[in-house]
């Protein structure tokens, strides 16, 4: 092949392999997240990758001239079908489809990649995954937001993370719901006005009020259109995103509505007090979830420690969990309101950040490898691997019989395994066997074993 015709080994922005102790961890992560969806009593469900594009919508998109501009969709005969961007909206599908056989309030759990056409940067990817833990049905909302708060906090600690280490951020949608609505923000703009409340950690104060003006102008001297409020409306808005507790909250915001959603997380938070997550659950009312279709209740959760790029950055990669209740999203198909909470871990972008801690054990259970001193004993080296793999230790036999000793000890030190056993003819014919801790000291970290010990021996170095 010529090599102008070589092929590049590279892959499209936003996708990426994962491997070693990468993808290790992110096995972890999903055994724990999955036992504890367990736990809280959810079913596993798993849904197709695409699903026809009117089913799913388009709650994504912030370009209101483009709405389905960050989804991957195509044309599939006489259909659009596209890739799932989350998996609620193909839940609201599935439940729509099923429910005549599914019981009257259903929790369920997926774990599933999903896909995102959108700009990449540090831990935001176009594929990735998503664990999700839904609860369907007519259930006192506050038990079940409360729940989905203990199932964070019960999952993140299950992790290994400290319980300073992360924040569980609520909200209620219809507090800042009814102050637009006491703002006379007309309907068309209000949606534009949620999206910039959403953008305060990431943009800051005036970042939202730009947002909620007329546009923002980015360092590289991008814009993006705003909301086109006045400063009155802007200014009031703003006032309210510096009140950081329920009872100035209280005080401040006498529309019906805005006090509904204020009594709705009271409510959330009695319950969560009657377990021992309190200190974890804060208050945040710049959350709003960008989503449209959330209605009352919305969480986000947040890292306390400091993660960094590829190049030493500090970045803010934003929630690890988050959620909410949907009121809409069924109704949809069913014609009448079911409502839905729910809660998604994003597995990659937690991943990303876990990566940087030192404090998680990987246990990525590294084989022992039995060296081939001489062909002639090939068959001995296979009782010996056979033996380890039946006593459930993870054992493989190097697969060349030319390589010399230093040879396959540079493999097995290149793969950081734990122990080799090095036989040959002596320890065959005394029936022993030389164990060596790849990990020990250079000059004492071998030794030869009666062949019954073995299993007791290597047991002690893996």
């Amino acid at each position: 092949m010529n090599k102008e015709n070589k092929l590049n080994p590279s892959l499209p922005s936003g996708f990426e392999d994962r491997w070693g102790k990468k993808l290790v961890l992110k096995k972890q992560l999903l055994q724990v997240i999955e036992k504890n969806f367990i736990k809280f009593g959810a079913e596993p469900l798993e849904t197709p990758s695409f699903e026809y594009t009117e089913n799913i919508g388009s709650f994504l998109a912030e370009d209101e001239d483009n709405p389905m501009s960050d989804i991957f969709s195509f044309e599939d005969r006489d259909k659009t079908i596209s890739l799932k961007y989350d998996l609620s909206s193909p839940l609201a599908r599935f439940y729509a489809q099923n429910n005549q056989e599914l019981p009257s309030i259903y929790k369920r759990y997926a774990i599933q990649n999903v896909f995102r056409n959108e700009k990449a940067s540090n831990a935001r990817y176009r594929e990735f995954c998503q664990a999700d833990f839904d609860i369907i049905g007519n259930v006192n909302s506050a038990q079940a937001n409360a729940e989905l708060c203990n199932l964070i906090s019960s999952t993140l600690l299950d992790i290994g993370l400290n319980s300073d280490q992360f924040t569980i951020n609520v909200s209620n949608r219809k507090i800042v719901q009814g102050l637009i609505n006491d703002l006379k923000i007309p309907n068309d703009k209000q949606l534009g006005v949620i999206r910039a409340i959403d953008k305060l950690d990431k943009f800051g104060l005036k970042g939202v009020e730009d947002l909620l003006k007329k546009e923002r102008k980015d360092a590289s001297g991008a814009i993006t259109k705003g909301a086109d409020l006045n400063n009155e409306q802007a200014s009031q808005i703003l006032n309210f995103l510096k009140i950081k507790d329920l009872k100035t909250l209280k005080e401040n915001l006498n529309n019906p509505l805005s006090q509904e959603g204020i009594k709705e997380l009271e409510d959330v938070f009695e319950i969560i007090g009657f377990s021992s997550d309190l200190n974890q659950v804060k208050t945040n009312f710049a959350i709003v979830r960008g989503l449209e279709y959330y209605s009352d209740f919305i969480v986000e959760t947040n890292l306390n420690f400091k993660v960094t790029n590829n190049k030493g950055k500090q970045v803010d990669i934003g929630s690890i969990c988050s959620g909410g209740a949907y009121a809409k999203l069924i109704s949809r198909f069913k014609g009448v309101d079911i409502p839905g909470t729910g809660v998604s871990f994003g597995v990659d972008r937690l991943l990303f950040a876990l990566m940087q801690l030192d404090q998680i054990k990987v246990d990525d259970q590294k084989p022992v490898l039995v060296c081939v001193m001489d062909k002639q004993f090939l068959k001995n080296y296979y009782e010996i691997v056979n033996l380890l793999r039946e006593n459930n230790i993870n054992a493989e036999i190097f697969l060349d019989t030319k390589k010399n000793l230093g040879k396959q000890l540079d493999l097995a030190n290149k793969r950081d395994l734990n122990v080799a056993i090095i036989c040959g003819e002596n320890e065959f014919k005394d029936n022993t066997i030389t164990i060596k801790n790849l990990k020990g000291v250079k000059g004492q970290n071998s030794q030869t074993v009666p062949k019954a010990d073995l299993i007791n021996e290597v047991k002690k170095l893996i």
